[in-house]
């Protein structure tokens, strides 16, 4: 496996930043408590599973013999995160409180919300077809690497949107101010350019 500490990075600020998945976990946060969280979590958790066997095991066999897929898919994720980084930039404050917040709902009804969610984000798609496979070693066994990054990304899911969860009360002032929204743009959008950069220059 290649620049495993990189793909912890990248992997975390794609999680961190601002997306339809941090908007319900802190909405559900909010009105519900940590507990009320835990199925939309899971649920996203979940999803990033399904997403990641779909988007990029089909891709495996290529990476491996095709150092033209290999660099196509690199400049590519590297354009990707470049351009979250300006968008993000660009974007105004970051104001999830203004967003529609979901009903009360049962454990299952809100694993399949969080599930759904993460099937249809075109991040997680993106992230798994394009970024994903540069932290591939072709010479080392595919699917003991493919397994250990996305049971990774999977497990950041969890741990940072129950981080949020856990603080969202104690922060709601901030993250619902001009100021604490701007910052979390600004941040994340920061951490995109400097990873595409880095992924542009990486070698297969």
């Amino acid at each position: 496996m290649k620049h495993y500490s990189l793909f912890l990075l990248v992997a975390s600020v794609t999680v961190l930043s601002p997306g339809p998945g941090v908007v319900m976990s802190l909405t559900n946060a909010l009105r519900y408590g940590l507990r009320g969280t835990i199925g939309g979590i899971l649920g996203i958790a979940v999803g990033a599973l399904v997403v990641a066997a779909i988007s990029a095991t089909s891709l495996g066999v290529l990476l491996a013999t095709s150092a033209l897929a290999f660099t196509v898919l690199k400049l590519v994720g590297a354009t990707y995160l470049l351009y979250l980084g300006v968008r993000l930039w660009r974007a105004p404050p970051f104001r999830f409180a203004d967003q529609p917040c979901p009903h009360a709902a049962t454990f299952g009804k809100r694993f399949l919300e969080g599930l759904s969610l993460q099937l249809t984000n075109p991040k997680a798609i993106f992230f798994f077809l394009s970024i994903f496979p540069q932290f591939i070693d072709p010479e080392a066994n595919y699917s003991i690497q493919f397994a250990i990054l996305v049971l990774t990304y999977s497990g950041l899911v969890l741990v940072i949107h129950c981080t949020y969860a856990l603080f969202a009360k104690r922060a709601k002032h901030w993250l619902t101010s001009e100021r604490g929204g701007g910052a979390v743009n600004r941040t994340a959008s920061a951490a995109f350019v400097v990873f595409g950069a880095m992924l542009a220059m990486a070698q297969r």
